[in-house]
């Protein structure tokens, strides 16, 4: 059995994201879809002593859109690599883990980026690094494979480029795929049902579906068994 997951290359995704990393046997970045303002893929949410902020990376978009998401260039008019390791400081400082994870995030922020796709999956990289796990990665860009009318089934002949035997997705995917026409291309259709684990947090009431970056600052090396729900039962 191989089970794939194909997902779009996001900003310090939430704990799901690591979930579906972790339970594939190959993570297919999807880096040639288009691009999708005020989403995932420039943003995500870490809490501080206010509350839940947003981090975001500035894009350019003006005149460009639509865009595929692997051409989309980041905006480096403002400082904002220094903006968001300030606040991780500001918001994290005296988080039990902070020195580990800031360090190796830090290096990752000192780098000169231009392009989305690139900061993310590296972003990525370092997260599973402190993950304690190893994945194979591929970019859709890179597998030649052709785009549809109906964009379910480029998802299937990605699937069979990388000749998986199951697709697993998140669950905003049942309202875009049907098992049917995973069975005929001989793949079992699987979808996640993650459920959030809660976790000792900073600053008050504990909030769900932030980046994974803050539950690394808070555990550590438990961070993937509660990520898994190994833990905290």
């Amino acid at each position: 059995m191989t089970k794939t997951v194909i997902i779009q290359p996001s900003y310090l995704p939430w704990l799901g994201y690591f979930e579906m990393m972790y339970m594939c046997d190959v993570f297919v970045f999807y880096d040639d879809v288009q691009y999708t303002k005020s989403d995932w893929r420039n943003r995500n949410r870490i809490k501080g002593p206010e509350g839940v902020s947003w981090l975001t990376v500035p894009v350019k978009t003006k005149g460009r859109f639509p865009q595929p998401l692997n051409m989309v260039e980041i905006n480096n008019d403002s400082n904002w690599r220094k903006k968001h390791l300030d606040t991780l400081q500001r918001f994290y400082a005296s988080a039990p883990y902070f020195k580990e994870v800031f360090g190796a995030i830090k290096p990752v922020y000192e780098k000169e980026w231009y392009m989305l796709n690139h900061l993310n999956i590296e972003l990525t990289r370092t997260i599973i690094d402190i993950l304690g796990f190893e994945k194979k990665l591929l970019l859709s860009s890179k597998l030649n494979v052709p785009f549809f009318d109906n964009p379910a089934q480029r998802v299937v002949e990605v699937c069979k480029t990388v000749n998986t035997t199951h697709f697993y997705n998140g669950a905003a995917g049942r309202n875009l795929y049907s098992h049917r026409l995973f069975e005929e291309n001989g793949i079992v259709l699987e979808f996640q049902d993650y459920h959030h684990p809660v976790y000792s947090q900073l600053w008050g009431e504990f909030q769900p579906y932030l980046s994974v970056i803050d539950l690394l600052f808070n555990h550590g090396e438990e961070s993937l068994p509660i990520i898994r729900g190994k833990l905290l039962q």
